[in-house]
């Protein structure tokens, strides 16, 4: 049953914002594990957060304390000593406190950036080691959009260290102000009843925050909730507008215009509904505004009526007056955070569902067999799959059997299974049925990491990093400068490297070099194999290699394709059947099955079967003259 379903049938109620309304005990579970998260991100980070908000909010109390001492004390006529000492108490101890923050703060902001390093690189982390599956998938990807949208608008991991730091202030305060205002309500001199009215008016003054604070933090969820799509807009018209590669298109379809009306146009849909929500939110705050002063005004009252009566001192009335209205402003401030927190709970929930995303592959413990004799085998064994969440079949009982060191060639039309067999060897996916065998044994078992690691594959979809050249050979900062210089020259790129001012260390792109060398589609097939060439691995796998190659470059990979995979088992994937001649071995793929294979020679023999026809075709476009005109 679709989750959608399910919450239908189980009656889930729904938050204003979308989400499923939490209980209490799952906030306090996913706060709980929030700091955990924290934490294990920078504990000296945390620490010095919850010290550095401790001393911070101690120190206002400092010289409210001291001074009453010292207004009661001028008003008694105490001895000059004791009230100097009260001076030197109140100045000296805001000195060992400020002395204290000083040296916090000096390895705060560095143990800040260190923690959302770690947080990036937490997050970064999580995708890398979540099964290829989950990262084809399109509900994951659309996931991580929304998180990442969602923490740029204050949510998530930041929102949680703020209000962390306004709930250990508020707290902080909280505690301070009661000690230093809990001899009120032992005074005789003020009734009873003016003391319950004070401890009524605190409560309501809260309670009225606590429902106002509520319906903003609502009210801000929903008005994000809604500016998702429109974030997400000016999110790409920035990302494209910025990027170097778009002037092109910009100037030669006079698109200037056009882009400048559409960014005013999500501009002011999202001002127009930034000034309803402040227009909300100011009518929320009035009541609010109104009863704190009220509630002041009535503090005010109380004590001058308890000084006249002579049952308070002159100092006394000040540090209740500070205290009270620190007391008003930290049990605000702390039902605002609460409630803050509450509805961050809801994103923090999504943002750690990402992490929860299990990676379903075994991940199998046994080493990849070493042998001297070279006799290795790959079967795939009545293997069938279809991919997540969809019901057609992309291979279907597919069995092959190839001698490792063996040059296979897979051909067949678009859509017929060739790229996906490949995925399935290298164990980016499971078979849906049958199995994969290296050397008789179930590729399952072995160690996934080190099965992988026999793996040089260049997809069609390969990418080239915004990096130095030979940073992107070696995938990685660290490499023999030698040995990349010789895969490129193998992969035929040796006179491009050549005419390179700074050779490996030229930056491709210009994303963070404004010199940074562009190059062709045909270029970067051929850096994508000096990668695969540098990774050194058993297994040599080419998807379409020679797709964006010119006629000579794709003629100098075919000639000495046998000279570049050397003794590696290669694996050829292209439409270009004059490939296929240098192979040992072809399979033919037609609708997701193999229907043909043998050698080149055979097949072509075969003037029924599916790779004459595919050879016919292409033979034509060589083979045919054009009458003169």
């Amino acid at each position: 049953m679709p989750d959608s379903m399910k919450n239908r049938a189980v009656g889930i109620r729904m938050r204003k914002g979308g989400d499923p309304i939490m209980k209490l005990k799952e906030h306090i579970r996913i706060y709980k594990r929030g700091i955990r998260y924290l934490f294990s991100l920078s504990r000296s980070y945390m620490l010095q957060l919850i010290f550095i908000n401790i001393l911070r909010n101690l120190q206002p109390y400092v010289p409210i304390y001291f001074s009453a001492l010292l207004v009661d004390g001028l008003y008694e006529g105490r001895p000059v000593w004791k009230l100097a000492a009260y001076a030197s108490c109140a100045v000296g101890m805001v000195f060992l406190l400020e002395l204290v923050k000083a040296r916090l703060n000096s390895g705060y902001s560095a143990t800040h950036i260190q923690m959302y390093r770690n947080q990036k690189w937490s997050y970064s982390q999580k995708a890398m080691e979540m099964s290829y599956a989950s990262v084809e998938d399109p509900e994951v990807a659309t996931l991580r959009v929304r998180i990442d949208k969602e923490s740029q608008t204050g949510y998530n991991i930041w929102n949680l260290t703020y209000n962390t730091e306004e709930l250990i202030s508020s707290l902080t305060r909280i505690l301070l102000s009661m000690s230093l205002t809990l001899s009120f309500f032992f005074l005789e001199s003020v009734p009873l009843l003016m003391k319950l009215a004070f401890a009524g008016g605190v409560l309501l003054v809260v309670l009225c925050r606590s429902v106002t604070a509520k319906k903003e933090a609502v009210l801000e969820s929903h008005f994000y909730d809604s500016s998702a799509f429109l974030n997400l807009l000016y999110d790409k018209y920035n990302s494209y507008v910025d990027h170097y590669s778009s002037g092109k298109d910009i100037r030669i379809y006079d698109m200037a215009d056009g882009l400048v009306q559409m960014n005013k146009q999500i501009d002011d849909e999202y001002n127009a509904k930034s000034i309803a929500l402040a227009g909300k939110i100011a009518v929320l705050q009035a009541a609010d505004v109104f009863l704190n002063h009220v509630l002041r005004l009535g503090v005010y009252f109380a004590l001058v009526y308890a000084a006249l009566l002579g049952g308070i001192t002159v100092g006394s009335v000040a540090r209740y007056v500070s205290c009270v209205m620190l007391l008003l402003g930290a049990a605000c401030r702390l039902t605002t955070t609460v409630q803050s927190l509450l509805i961050n709970n809801h994103y923090l929930k999504r943002y750690f569902s990402y992490f929860d995303i299990p990676n379903p592959m075994y991940q199998g413990s046994l080493t990849v067999e070493k042998r001297d004799d070279n006799e290795y085998y790959v079967e795939f064994r009545d293997v069938s799959f279809r991919y997540p969440n969809t019901e057609a079949y992309a291979l279907r009982h597919v069995n092959l059997k190839f001698r490792v060191g063996e040059k296979l060639a897979v051909v067949g039309r678009n859509g017929s299974g060739k790229t996906t067999f490949i995925k399935l060897m290298c164990r980016l996916y499971d078979p849906t049925e049958g199995e994969i065998l290296l050397n008789g044994v179930n590729i399952k078992k072995y160690d996934y990491d080190e099965y992988m690691s026999i793996f040089s594959v260049v997809f069609q979809d390969f990418r080239i990093f915004a990096l130095r050249l030979g940073e992107n050979v070696a995938a990685g900062p660290d490499y023999d400068r030698e040995r990349a210089v010789r895969c490129l020259k193998e992969a035929g790129f040796g006179e491009r490297l050549a005419s390179m001012p700074e050779g490996l260390d030229s930056f491709l792109k210009k994303d963070f070099d404004g010199s940074g060398i562009e190059v062709s589609g045909g270029e970067g097939q051929k850096i994508a194999l000096a990668r695969a060439l540098y990774k050194d691995a058993p297994f040599l796998i080419l998807d379409e290699p020679t797709a964006a190659l010119d006629p000579i470059s794709e003629y100098e990979i075919y000639s000495r394709f046998n000279e570049i995979a050397g003794d590696k088992t290669a694996i050829y994937i292209s439409h270009r059947l004059a490939s296929c001649r240098f192979c040992d071995k072809i399979a033919v793929f037609e609708g997701g099955g193999i229907v043909q294979t043998g050698s080149h020679a055979s097949l072509l023999a075969d003037e029924a079967g599916v790779y004459h026809t595919l050879w016919m075709a292409q033979a034509q476009y060589y083979t045919d003259a054009e009458a003169p005109g």
